[in-house]
Formats: structure tokens, sequence, C-alpha cells
């Protein structure tokens, strides 16, 4: 890590300057996730810098070159200093959220080869983050929330394990949806088994508490059913999701190989 004079960069007080306009990626895992796609990171540090790197040679010896040029190692009560939730592995760093006109170039460009994921009025910051890390390993072209929630939370961004740097992730309204034909769950909707999921379909889900909205409804063209065992009253919110996109990728879906960890 270099200043732009070429000398060395204190990564404290870089971490400061840029810690109000950068994605805050919690973990090795969403450090290591961010790198492979491409994410843009200024500054990363870690307690144990020999500690990180070995878990580099182990888990993704794709990026370790490119992480032992990132890492500064800071005294382990700096680093929890920096974070708010110190993780396990002790690794933390900062990177640069794409820009929003990118993301929407990307969720409505035509024809899509895959779904986009909507999340309307989702409440649970934990599982937005799962669904993006969903949407990023079964290939989703994007995931959309509307309502209040921020899709590039810390909190989101820990859940999604920094996978939001491989899907397009973006909040927006009902009308600013991309096009597509919307495929919305809901109880009373038709059995997901006897469909076939377009890919260009937007995956509707409702929030935690109160399902769809009006305006959501309003614009589905089909309402969706999950298989569920009488008296049972509903799935968590990431595991419809993943029983949706998995449904979408074996009739007629992109084949998803197996990743790297």
């Amino acid at each position: 890590m270099t200043d732009p004079a070429g000398g060395p960069t204190d990564p404290v007080r870089a971490w400061r300057s840029l810690a109000g306009t950068c994605v805050l990626l919690d973990g090795f895992h969403a450090l290591k996730h961010a790198v492979r796609f491409g994410a843009e990171v200024p500054v990363a540090v870690a307690a144990d810098r020999a500690a990180a790197l070995a878990l580099a040679d182990g888990l993704a010896p794709d990026v370790r070159d490119t992480l032992d040029a990132l890492l500064a190692e800071v005294p382990p009560e700096t680093y929890a200093a920096l974070v708010p939730r110190p993780h396990p592995t002790a690794v933390a760093a900062l990177a640069v959220r794409p820009p929003r006109a990118a993301n929407l170039d990307t969720l409505t460009h035509t024809p899509r080869t895959s779904p986009v994921v909507v999340l309307d009025h989702p409440r649970n910051l934990g599982n937005a983050g799962a669904v993006i890390r969903l949407a990023a390993g079964l290939g989703a072209t994007g995931v959309v929330t509307t309502g209040t929630l921020d899709p590039w939370h810390p909190t989101v961004v820990r859940g999604g394990a920094g996978l939001h740097f491989a899907t397009a992730v973006e909040r927006l309204d009902v009308a600013e949806l991309p096009p597509g034909p919307v495929f919305a769950l809901d109880p009373e909707g038709e059995d997901i088994r006897a469909l076939k999921l377009p890919d260009d379909a937007l995956l509707a889900f409702g929030s935690e508490r109160s399902g769809l909205s009006a305006d959501l409804r309003a614009r589905a063209d089909h309402l969706v059913a999950l298989p569920m065992r009488p008296q049972v009253s509903s799935y968590n919110l990431a595991t419809s999701v993943a029983m949706t996109l998995y449904h979408w990728s074996l009739t007629g879906g992109a084949t998803v190989s197996r990743a790297s960890s």
C-alpha cells in the first residue's frame, strides 16, 4: 500500500479518511469475495497478517497474491477500534461501492439471461444479506429492494459475505423496477412446480411480516406459491428465495457449477 508519492501509506489514516464513503468488508471471506469479483479495495487490514495469508493459501489461492499486496498489519486493539463488530478472522477492508448507473445498466439490460430478485419492503438486514449471497451463488442478475432498508448497510454486506460485488444490488421504487414479467410469491398463487420461470423474470418476495405490498401485487403478472405442508405458516425469506432460484435453475436456467471456497 503506497501513497501517491510512492511512499508507504498509514493504513489507519487511510481507513479513517475513507470510512464514511466506502463499503465495509467485515472478515476474510467478505474481502476474498469482493476481490474475486473485481472490487476496488483502497485499504485492508489484519490483526495477524500471516494468519490471514494462511487462510488465503488454504481457501483462496486465486487471490492470495492480491491479498498479500493489500493487507496491512495493525495491532489487535487498533483493528477492534476500526470495525464495530470485530470478525473472528480479524480481517477488514474498505471497498468502493459500484456506481448506481452501472448497476442499473446491468439490471435493465435486455435480453437478461437470469432473473432479478426483488425484496419488497424487507425488514431484516441479515435476511437481505443472505438473499444477496444466494443470488450471487445461483447467478441471478441482481437483487433489488424496495422500501427503506439499505441493501448496502454494513450488516447486509456482512450477511452477504462480500458477494454484493458479484451481482447488481440496488434500492428502487416499484415504479422503477427493471423490465420483465413479475412472478410474485404468494400463498394463493399457482404451485411453482407447475411452472417454468423465464430467464428475464423478476422474482418478487414480500416482507417477512406483511407479505407483498399493494404496489408490488398490482405490478405482478403471476402469483406463485412454494410447496408447503399444511399448518406450516411460512418459510424464512432467504429459504424462499433459495427454493425459487433453485427451481429456476432446474427448469431451464443457467447451469451453476460448483464454486471454490
